[in-house]
């Protein structure tokens, strides 16, 4: 039986992993959010290891609101950086293995075509640039780091897009959302099992795993095409209209385009990724 901490526990990941957690009998997993570690204190981490013994940790805690980020770097970085490189660094320590998962807002969306893991990365806000650092810092501290990036993460749990529009659509007539902002909506329990997934393969066939991975579903889309797609889904009447991102200004500068390449992960770890829209059906069944 391995051990597995899971940080950041009541975010949507966290609950996305309690949710699928018995379906993988090999591994017994301990759940905290900031009430039960600090992941921002080295001290704690190290204190909570020495307590118990894990074999693994996924890293689900992060600072992750992106546009109040701007104005907030201070605790963005000490949340995905000085925190990740607490547990990266502890976890070598121990002999665990480190999950971490960080996000497609580390590069700049100036490409049309996918972004491989070696695709120079180049945040344009806080909370990109407070993540990429936070990745540099536990692959450079432990080098078995596994991180994991991701994009457009929804699910049942929490706060995000789907279940916004959902919401907007039952209250509203008419939407704006914008159209020129391409990439790739994930559903958290996929991600979840592709994490664990992940882990089985570290354990049962050892090797050198360590380095940054990409995880979507599967196919491309736009913020306006999602919504779209879940009106469709969910039989709303709302009308949905195409923006452009400057109608619709943010604090922080979202990725134009940040469609990421998966074929590293599949080959690694002989992952099967859903289509996306496959997923938002799932999802829209279980709201």
């Amino acid at each position: 039986m391995k051990n597995i901490l899971v940080t950041g526990a009541n975010g949507q990941l966290g609950q996305a992993l309690k949710k699928i957690a018995a379906d993988y009998s090999g591994f017994s997993f301990v759940y905290t959010d900031f009430n039960e570690l600090d992941v921002t204190s080295e001290e704690a981490v190290g204190e909570f290891f020495s307590q118990q013994e894990i074999h693994g940790c996924i890293n689900c805690a992060a600072y992750t609101a992106v546009d109040k980020a701007e104005n907030d770097e201070e605790l963005a970085f000490k949340l995905n950086f000085e925190a990740v490189l607490n547990l990266a660094t502890v976890c070598q320590q121990h002999g665990a293995q480190f999950v971490h998962i960080s996000t497609d807002y580390v590069y700049d969306g100036k490409q049309t075509v996918p972004y491989s893991e070696t695709d120079d990365a180049s945040p344009e806000s806080i909370y990109g640039s407070s993540k990429l650092r936070g990745e540099a810092a536990a692959i450079d501290s432990n080098p078995d780091t596994i991180v994991l990036r991701t994009s457009w993460l929804y699910s049942e749990f929490g706060v995000n897009f789907v279940k916004r529009m959902r919401e907007l659509m039952q209250e509203k007539e008419n939407l704006n959302v914008v159209f020129d902002q391409a990439g790739t909506p994930t559903y958290a329990v996929d991600l979840a099992k592709a994490i664990l997934d992940v882990l089985t393969k570290v354990w049962d066939a050892p090797g050198n795993y360590g380095g940054v991975y990409h995880f979507s579903n599967e196919g491309v889309t736009s913020w306006y095409d999602f919504a779209v797609a879940i009106r469709e889904l969910t039989g709303a009447s709302c009308t949905v209209a195409p923006i452009t991102s400057d109608m619709y200004p943010t604090a922080a500068k979202r990725p134009a385009y940040s469609v990421m390449n998966k074929q590293k992960i599949r080959d690694t770890f002989g992952l099967q990724i859903p289509y996306w829209r496959e997923s938002l059906k799932v999802c829209l069944k279980n709201l």
